[in-house]
């Protein structure tokens, strides 16, 4: 049975192939009448609001031919203490597939162990797979290629975007530079499990984007750490993405942000507009990448 847990847990190939199916998916929206999900009900169990993931899931689902039963944390006893392990052995027996976004990355792989049904990750606290197949697909089409690709990810080295996109440049081999402060750094745990000798972390924003293909940001404070946000905002401010930062990247280099954006925070307002059909197009590519993750995985 197939699931879609992380990007840690995907192959080289895995990536490729759902890049290569997104991109079909993306072409083909409206003129096929394939339905691979027709006859289906999915549940989506969401403990952490959402826009994009959300919508993109459930547009994704019916596009696809399949029904969708959306759950929020109170709509079921999830929310009221029962065992994930529990809530999985009952929809498991009764809807074809789950997508989940929660707190607990743990929590994810026990439903797909527990419900024996193709279960997606739709967010962590852990990692955001679902995100960096749509980043991937976005450079996939605005450069043509992810070959001899350098990407610079600042801000907060250690949340789960950026651990997504860890495992991506090992995966896939290409080059990857965290720019971020000495305490927002991956964890050193992390670091060891990595072969790929062009992950390079650093404190320094302008030699991280030096000559970088793609700057990536991503919000500074996360859901779980609003109570710590004038702290991070003090910390990262020198890390904000900015025409003069953009200015030592590559020649016509890309802005790429997961959304939602704070203007005037991780990137200002200048730079957002002058970058936003890439933006927006990224989010768009939720939607291909969706779909193409859940063909993948169905029964």
């Amino acid at each position: 049975m197939k699931h879609f847990l992380s990007i840690e847990a995907q192959t080289a190939e895995q990536l490729t192939t759902l890049l290569d199916l997104a991109i079909k998916l993306k072409a083909d929206r409206g003129k096929t009448s394939e339905r691979p999900l027709s006859g289906q009900a999915w549940a989506m169990i969401f403990s952490k609001p959402s826009t994009r993931t959300r919508v993109s899931f459930e547009v994704g689902i019916r596009e696809l031919g399949g029904s969708v039963i959306f759950l929020s944390q109170n709509d079921i006893q999830l929310g009221r203490g029962e065992p994930i392990i529990d809530t999985a052995r009952v929809l498991g027996r009764m809807v074809h597939g789950a997508v989940i976004r929660t707190f607990a990355q743990n929590d994810v792989e026990m439903f797909a162990e527990y419900g024996r049904i193709p279960t997606i990750n739709a967010l962590t606290d852990e990692e955001h797979p679902c995100q960096i197949l749509a980043d991937l697909l976005t450079i996939l089409e605005k450069r043509g290629s992810l070959d001899e690709l350098t990407v610079c990810f600042i801000g907060d080295g250690n949340n789960n975007v950026a651990r997504s996109w860890i495992w991506a440049a090992e995966r896939l081999g290409f080059e990857l530079r965290i720019a971020a402060p000495e305490s927002y750094r991956p964890e050193p745990s992390l670091l060891k499990k990595l072969t790929n000798r062009k992950i390079i972390i650093t404190d320094d924003p302008t030699a991280g984007a030096d000559r970088a293909d793609v700057l990536y940001t991503d919000v500074w404070v996360s859901m779980g750490f609003e109570d710590d946000s004038a702290r991070r905002l003090g910390e990262l401010a020198s890390f904000q993405v900015n025409e003069k930062l953009v200015a030592t990247a590559a020649s016509g280099a890309l802005v790429l942000h997961c959304l939602p954006a704070y203007r005037g925070k991780e990137i200002t307002e200048e730079t957002l507009e002058k970058h936003a059909q890439t933006i927006f197009d990224q989010a768009e590519n939720r939607l291909h990448a969706q779909k193409a993750i859940l063909s993948y995985v169905r029964k």
